[in-house]
């Protein structure tokens, strides 16, 4: 649902009951943990500054947009869950890029139909129109209390006086070395005499600064207007792609009604369309609750979680898009009706076929992107999922920007049936159309019960949803922040039909009962994900929050 902004607080339904109320929280106390310690530090210098929660968002969106380039940027979009305390309102922000105007259904087929993934996923092509400077703007409108010449402060430093390159950044870039290697402006910016950075090695972003100050100065006007929107545009069309100074000046954010689900006592609020995260999350809580999950075994559980996921992954790839430009059955999808007929064929002693549901088409690979959580002493919450789609996007830096473009046209279905770089189907609901919204997996999210609250959430592509349903689940059975961001992982997404799962997620007695059961499961050569979370105890008001130990990321609670 399109909302206008700003919201009206009476616009929040009386179907969530938070208990994280006004008088609730000790107002000493406040939290960031973020992606990169040199973020995490930027928001918690605002919160100490006089500034909220989203004054710290900002801060440390841009700060990420310096010092990670591989996960986030001005180059790319995302999706904000905003929680206003004294308003007791929730909304998504959402800042999710565009199809460029020119962009047509076929624009990655060959002659022969096929889909060309260099174009898709590399260079100018790939590219979306950004959102993430639209958000800034925005949030500092109507939600900050801070100007934008010191919410950006620290991003501007580290793009102009540089900052450490450490092993995250090495890995990812050389994933990705080939593509940056073709674009002289990645390459002078990104590389060293052609090759990734020593660890340690200062990297310094002239460019990059100076349209941030252009950004704390004139807003979103200074980046979607003048000179580096004609920048960007000249950088795009010199090599190959279709953006026009049209498709900036239209770009804007959208206020949206998040999904809102219960699950036993815990209620649920997480991001809408185009995220198909709350969807996914509220149909496989829904069929978990049908299934009295609660009540089986620790294997069963594990078999009915990975039904679940199939079922939900399947309709995401039928149904789910861009709601402002195709029908979408939401109220259907989430109706227990549904619901029955969902969980009507899943045996609690033997595994589905994900062929048997009807196939949509074949899957293959994928993983990158950045999350956030805050929470200010007030009591505001900002939990917000940012992504440039693949490690470095398109690879491309628009000359004279410094601005590192996204590939996110990927996640359109370039053709129905036909996997993405993260094997995820589609189907017509997600085919590219001009001006439209890209469906995602990002999946920021509140999660509240009696005792507690939980401001959540993490990158990794196809692997986030699951990654959120398994730590919500870890809050809901007790767990501390550091359980939830370091918890093994697995994951089902209907194609390829096979349980994914880290190293240390089952021991053999488990692999061998969900082998028995005609679970075919595949050890995953990586650790994936990248979560960041803030617990908040309703009774003390005390703040527990944890950054994921699989990346470099900080968490911290700090007291005024």
């Amino acid at each position: 649902m399109k909302i206008k902004f700003p919201l009206k607080p009476q616009l929040v339904g009386a179907f969530l009951c938070l208990a994280l109320v006004s008088g609730s929280l000790n107002a000493a106390e406040y939290a960031v943990a973020s992606a990169h310690p040199l973020a995490t530090q930027a928001g918690i210098e605002v919160l100490a500054s006089g500034g909220n929660a989203f004054d710290a968002a900002i801060a440390v969106t841009s700060t990420l947009a310096v010092v990670e380039p591989y996960s986030s940027g001005l180059g790319g979009g995302g999706f904000y869950l905003l929680h206003q305390q004294q308003a007791n309102r929730q909304v998504m922000l959402d800042a999710r890029e565009r199809a460029p105007l020119k962009a047509s259904r076929d624009m990655y087929l060959t002659a022969n139909g096929e889909v060309d993934h260099d174009l898709s996923m590399n260079g100018a092509t790939s590219a979306g129109i950004p959102g993430i400077p639209a958000a800034l703007e925005h949030l500092q409108k109507y939600y900050g209390k801070l100007p934008l010449s010191q919410t950006l402060a620290s991003a501007i430093k580290y793009a102009e006086q540089g900052f450490e390159v450490d092993e995250t950044y090495r890995r990812l870039a050389k994933f990705r070395l080939p593509v940056i290697q073709r674009f002289e402006s990645s390459r002078r910016i990104l590389l060293r005499d052609d090759e990734i950075p020593a660890q340690g090695t200062l990297l310094k972003q002239a460019d990059l600064a100076t349209t941030l100050r252009l950004l704390a100065k004139e807003g979103a006007g200074g980046f979607y207007q003048g000179e580096v929107a004609r920048k960007l545009v000249d950088s795009v069309q010199a090599h190959g792609g279709v953006w026009s100074l049209q498709d900036l000046n239209q770009y804007q954010v959208v206020e949206r009604e998040p999904i809102r689900f219960r699950y036993g006592s815990a209620n649920f609020v997480t991001a809408t369309l185009p995220s198909s995260g709350g969807l996914v999350l509220a149909s496989i809580f829904k069929m978990l609750e049908a299934l009295d999950y609660q009540q089986a075994g620790p294997v069963q559980q594990i078999h009915l979680l990975a039904e679940a996921m199939r079922r939900a992954y399947r309709d995401r790839a039928a149904y789910l898009g861009d709601e402002d430009y195709v029908d979408i059955p939401t109220r259907w999808l989430m109706s227990d009706e549904y619901t029955r007929q969902l969980v009507a064929d899943i045996s609690t002693e033997r595994a589905s076929r994900s062929a048997a549901l009807g196939t949509i088409g074949e899957a293959t690979r994928g993983t990158d992107t950045t999350h956030f959580s805050i929470i200010d002493a007030e009591g505001n919450q900002v939990a917000a999922t940012l992504s440039i789609n693949y490690p470095f996007g398109s690879g491309l830096i628009a000359d004279g920007t410094g601005v590192l473009l996204n590939d996110e046209m990927d996640d359109f279905s370039a053709k129905p049936g036909v996997p993405n770089a993260y094997g995820l189907l589609g189907s017509d609901a997600n085919a590219i159309q001009p001006g439209k919204r890209m469906l995602s997996s990002m999946t920021p999210a509140f999660v509240h019960t009696p005792q507690r609250s939980l401001i959540t959430g993490t990158p990794g592509g196809s692997r986030i949803i699951t990654m959120q349903l398994l730590g919500m689940l870890e809050f809901l059975n007790g767990g501390k922040a550091s359980d939830i961001v370091s918890l093994p992982r697995f994951h089902h997404q209907y194609f390829p039909d096979h349980i994914s799962y880290e190293d240390n997620a089952f021991d053999e007695a488990t692999i061998a009962a969900l082998n028995s059961m005609g679970h075919e499961l595949k050890q995953m050569s990586y650790r994936y994900g990248n979560m960041h979370s803030i617990i908040v105890d309703h009774q003390t008001g005390k703040l527990d929050a944890a950054s994921d130990p699989r990346g470099p990321g900080l968490a911290i609670v700090a007291a005024e």
